[in-house]
């Protein structure tokens, strides 16, 4: 590197305070440790080869740190490999900067040079190569050589190798060398021990650890809420996230878009309002792309599409990841030429899609019937974009095609996969023989899922459908029996409903609530209603060996309808009701909530298992296709 190609030249000599200062060796270490954007730093090198300190070992070093902490890593290295003889720290600063930025393999590549060299690590070179470590054999060959040096015991060694076990995922490892930290360990340690086991799902555990912190950083806190959220407890994420506000202790970025998530899994569309208040008012967190998609990724799945789409026309350079946030929201509200229309303009700007992209097209064709279009989506994945298909994609195609009867092209397409088939595919293709009345094909291919030990609870209890739908009462029997003896329960359907930011939760019959009284009158007066405008209710789809009118009264008391009844009581006479549920809906509950808004004029927004349900003046959205 020459100071001709660099972008501009300063003199040998330094102005400070209004005269002129000689450029030293001292003068110049000085100036480059305040240095902090490239051009600085290029200026600087100007004048050190000027002034002919290049050759100063001082200088070179910061010079080299000076492009590293500016991002310029490319002339940072050039500079360590004209320096004659570097010793080890100039190999660590390099190796910490590559790592840092998530540079692995240039890190790691680094640390075999510096070993070629012949000159050994020390404990800060070996702590900053273990968070390059992306797996447990590299990982524990250093700690094997980190022992031999004697180095193992030092603390920013112990800590970082505490954190390579913790990502790697091997718990034990990672809490043996805790315990040997104890009583004081430091706090990057409980941190990195914090997160092994919530990514674990040992929530447990990272509880008592995080509620034993005398002092808790916003790390510490982050780990904890993500260790909810991703292990299906967002309901305690968002608690937490209110005790972190109460404690004193301002949320980051980070933590933002983890409480974003929560709340999308919980579909609680004020709790997301006030968030999303929260980051307009908020002088730390700044509502740039990643918090702008979080945010569309939120209101989509709280059933607030138009906030979405505000959210998303004004963000500013979306990358993919955004647009793939904007289409999949489309989809799952059944907007799906608005999902295709999009996909489009994305390619007219010039932005690749990525695998993503599909699963939201894919899901768009299959919640709209569009077997056609998805089928040219499918094939356009390899023949134009070099994108191999996945097993969600393949999911998806199965979906489409059962969803549209043609349950043999969907059951062909699984025998041909290039990937095995998981559980979720073939629960699809069960649900596409139950849904068109396929019990041959069901019956098949839950017998091969039974014989090959690959059933789950969803596959047990289509097939108990499907014998149930016609009449087989001791296959159903059966079936059960092997539930039982293979401990696998019937996961109870769950309707919330969330009011003044409050989330209520509902099951079948539930009488738990303080307001059960009233939400049973509603709920009597609901059923009369509907009744009175032509609804009959749908005994055929209660699978139990019962009479007509406990069916009956089985259907009447489902958690989508005691939520509606509960959000009729609630809330203003023109607000718009939103009813979340982990399962799919039933077609008796479809059709009801359809009367309810036309009788009520309420605008009802129901999320179930698959995708959104806008029901409208006794219309829904998906046009009963779903």
């Amino acid at each position: 590197m020459s100071a001709a190609v660099l972008p501009s030249v300063a003199t040998a000599r330094e102005s400070g305070g209004g005269h002129s200062v000689a450029l030293n060796a001292d003068r110049a270490v000085s100036l480059l440790v305040a240095c902090s954007t490239a051009r600085r730093a290029s200026e600087l090198h100007a004048a050190v080869l000027r002034a002919g300190l290049d050759s100063d070992r001082a200088v070179a070093f910061r010079l080299q740190r000076a492009y590293a902490a500016s991002g310029r890593l490319d002339h940072s290295l050039t500079l360590l490999h004209r320096t004659q003889d570097p010793t080890a720290i100039f190999y660590t600063s390099a190796i910490r900067a590559h790592s840092s930025r998530g540079l692995s393999l240039a890190a790691l590549a680094l640390l075999s040079d510096m070993l070629s060299d012949g000159l050994l690590p020390t404990a800060h070179t070996l702590s900053a190569s273990l968070p390059a470590c992306r797996g447990l054999a590299l990982g524990r060959a250093l700690h094997a050589y980190a022992f031999k040096l004697a180095l193992s015991g030092d603390s920013y060694v112990a800590t970082a190798l505490l954190g390579m076990y913790a990502r790697a995922g091997d718990a034990a490892a990672a809490r043996a060398l805790f315990h040997e930290m104890q009583p004081d360990p430091h706090v990057v340690s409980v941190t990195a021990m914090l997160t092994c086991y919530a990514n674990m799902g040992a929530l447990d555990d990272a509880r008592r650890l995080f509620d034993g912190l005398p002092n808790k950083d916003f790390v510490c806190w982050n780990a904890m809420i993500d260790g909810y959220t991703q292990h299906g407890n967002p309901n305690q994420a968002l608690q937490l996230f209110r005790q972190m506000l109460r404690s004193g202790v301002q949320p980051d970025e980070v933590t933002v878009v983890l409480v974003l998530s929560a709340v999308a899994q919980l579909g609680t569309a004020e709790s997301g309002k006030w968030l999303h208040s929260y980051v307009n008012n908020s002088r730390r967190v700044r509502l740039n792309l990643r918090v702008g998609t979080a945010l569309v990724d939120m209101y989509c799945k709280c059933g607030s599409l138009e906030d979405a789409v505000a959210v998303f026309n004004g963000i500013a350079d979306k990358d993919i990841v955004v647009w793939n946030a904007m289409i999949n929201g489309y989809a799952m509200h059944g907007e799906s030429t608005r999902a295709l229309e999009m996909f489009a303009q994305l390619r007219e700007q010039g932005l690749w899609p990525t695998d993503i992209t599909f699963i939201g097209l894919l899901n768009a064709c299959s919640h709209s019937g569009l077997v056609e279009d998805g089928r040219k989506f499918f094939r356009s994945m390899e023949q134009e974009y070099g994108i191999d298909p996945k097993i969600e994609h393949y999911g998806c195609m199965v979906d489409l095609l059962g969803r549209a009867g043609l349950i043999d092209q969907a059951f062909h397409l699984v025998q041909s996969m290039t990937v095995t088939p998981d559980a979720v595919l073939w629960v699809s293709l069960l649900a596409a023989c139950r849904l068109h009345k396929n019990m041959a094909l069901g019956q098949q291919i839950a017998d091969y899922l039974v014989a090959k030990g690959l059933a789950n609870s969803g596959m047990y209890i289509l097939l108990s459908n499907i014998y149930a739908a016609v009449g087989k009462w001791e296959e159903v029997a059966q079936v059960r029996s092997m539930m039982k003896a293979s401990g696998i329960q019937k996961e109870p359907g769950c309707s919330a409903i969330e009011i003044d930011r409050k989330v209520y939760e509902f099951v079948a019959g539930d009488m738990s609530h303080p307001r059960t009284d009233e939400i049973y009158a509603m709920l009597d007066k609901m059923n009369g209603l509907v009744k009175e405008h032509g609804h009959v209710p749908q005994t055929e789809i209660v699978l139990h060996d019962l009479d007509e009118p406990m069916k009956e009264r089985a259907l009447a008391v489902h958690s989508e309808k005691l939520a509606v009844a509960f959000g009729l009581i609630s809330t203003e006479p023109a607000a718009t009701i939103k009813i979340v549920k982990n399962l799919r809906a039933c077609s008796d509950c479809h059709a009801v909530l359809k009367l309810v808004s036309k009788i009520t004029g309420r605008k009802i927004v129901f999320r179930d298992r698959n995708r959104f349900h806008h029901f409208v003046d006794g219309s829904c959205t998906c046009g009963d296709y779903w």
